[in-house]
């Protein structure tokens, strides 16, 4: 069992012309932060100031997350509708992988 994310949803057409979608799945896991403690006064002042930063413009944070491209879908109409699955960005839904088959269970 694994966790992806819905990254990108994207209208696609077949080689026949038929309308369909097409799914990025991405992994979805989360890497620990490495703390670096400053060795000298000077820098723990900086850190300090790039943290308060960090705080007040969320831009500047650094992301936590590590994603990895796990599963591309690409489906018809029919099929994604014959799936039962409404597929949203940043959804995120468990993967297993069983007895030939691939079921997505949404995470809450």
């Amino acid at each position: 069992m694994f966790r992806v994310r819905v990254h990108k949803i994207e209208s696609i057409r077949d080689l026949d012309g038929n309308l369909g979608k097409r799914i990025e799945l991405i992994e979805d896991r989360h890497v620990p932060r490495f703390v670096v403690r400053p060795q000298t006064e000077e820098a723990k002042v900086v850190q300090d100031v790039l943290q308060a930063v960090q705080q007040q413009m969320p831009m500047f944070q650094g992301r936590t997350e590590f994603a990895v491209p796990k599963i591309i879908l690409f489906l018809t109409e029919q099929e994604y509708e014959s799936l039962s699955i409404d597929f949203d960005v940043n959804q995120v839904y468990e993967i297993v992988l069983e007895n030939e088959a691939i079921r997505f269970r949404k995470v809450p």
